[in-house]
């Protein structure tokens, strides 16, 4: 499934809500500042860093080719996923195709079926970045 999202009217797309506590990884001076604004603005709340020591509600992985092999995103996954509350959702944010650091949605999909989790849909994030989910399995499933 693919859905257009625009960064302004996207972060209610992405699945958080008002009163959510979403965790931020790999954030640079590359990442689109709409995007972070309209998830702090659908939550209600400022994202927190990977150094974040409580539970979340949700991830976004800002995630180029040159951030580490594809073991290296799927370390990352879990360790995303080790702070989700139930049913928290990932979504690691890539440069479009022809765009510095872009990463083919396989590589993707691979690191997130490795890591026990499910790629589940694509979306275009903005100008320059593409987002795609990755469902964690609940902590009764583990």
């Amino acid at each position: 499934m693919h859905v257009a999202v625009s960064a302004g009217a996207g972060a209610g797309r992405f699945g958080f809500t008002t009163g959510q506590v979403i965790q931020e990884f790999l954030y640079d001076d590359d990442v689109d500042p709409s995007v972070r604004t309209a998830v702090e603005a659908s939550t209600g709340n400022e994202l927190v860093d990977e150094d974040y020591g409580d539970v979340c509600d949700g991830a976004i992985i800002w995630w180029r080719s040159d951030d580490g092999e594809q073991e290296d995103l799927t370390d990352l996954l879990v360790d995303a996923q080790s702070n989700l509350d139930d049913g928290g959702l990932i979504w690691v944010l890539t440069p479009k195709p022809g765009r510095d650091g872009h990463v083919v949605p396989a590589d993707i999909e691979e690191a997130a079926s490795t890591a026990g989790m499910l790629a589940t849909s694509a979306t275009s994030v903005g100008e320059s970045w593409n987002g795609i989910r990755v469902a964690a399995r609940s902590r009764s499933q583990k």
